[in-house]
């Protein structure tokens, strides 16, 4: 489905990408995974059309989408919930599943979409009316997610999703994500919980200092004892 190859990024004079290969079969979860500044969030920025690579090759389906603005992206089925959420605040949450089907092409998204969105996320549905920014931490999470849910994705683009949010949630969070690739959907994930993030990818990439240093199936790099005590804060598997 998503085949990257040779994909260098640049902030200026740093190359925070540095010409890093790899690929997304349909049906997968795939993690990259490493420390901060590794370069992950630069690569997801990268495939969803905000920031553009300066080598490198994006391809979607077989089509080059490395220069594609942002909103055809999305359109062709690449949906980015980003890190930070990024929800439109002082909007209400049905405004925002409302905006997130129309940036998708969706725009004649009916009741009984937004009523599937509330029979999964029953407390968007309690809070529909209200101010999405004074939803909590994981209700923000949830709207998000639904929210690009609306855009129809093929490939969904998750970039921390457990970021900030209590123990509970993080389970709520990572078993939501399992349903939704049970449900056919392809997700690249970007996630400081490595050992969440690998107890659930069928692939793994390990990304340090804008290069790719390991990769294998989630299973096989939890058992991996270099990337066990570098990631994982501890033993393996």
């Amino acid at each position: 489905m998503l085949r990257i190859t040779d994909l260098a990024i640049t902030y200026g004079q740093i190359e925070a990408v540095k010409g890093i290969s790899f690929r997304v079969e349909e049906g997968q979860i795939v993690a990259l995974i490493g420390a901060n500044g590794a370069g992950k969030t630069t690569t997801l920025n990268a495939i969803s059309g905000l920031h553009r690579p300066k080598r490198g090759s994006i391809k979607f389906r077989g089509q080059e989408i490395s220069r594609w603005p942002s909103h055809k992206i999305v359109r062709a089925g690449i949906v980015h919930v980003p890190e930070g959420r990024a929800i439109l605040a002082r909007m209400t949450v049905l405004e925002n599943l409302e905006l997130g089907a129309a940036a998708g092409g969706n725009g004649q998204a009916g009741d009984a979409e937004i009523k599937q969105i509330y029979e999964r996320f029953p407390i968007l549905y309690s809070r529909r009316n209200g101010q999405a920014g004074k939803l909590s931490g994981g209700e923000q999470q949830m709207l998000a997610i639904a929210r690009a849910l609306l855009a129809r994705p093929q490939l969904l683009l998750l970039d921390e999703p457990s970021m900030g949010l209590a123990p509970l949630l993080v389970k709520a969070i990572f078993d939501m994500i399992g349903q939704l690739n049970a449900e056919g959907r392809t997700v690249l994930l970007v996630e400081q919980n490595s050992r969440k993030a690998l107890q659930i990818a069928d692939y793994a990439y390990v990304l340090d200092r804008g290069l790719i240093v390991l990769e294998g199936s989630g299973k096989s790099l939890l058992n991996n004892e270099l990337v066990a005590q570098t990631y994982l804060g501890g033993r393996a598997e």
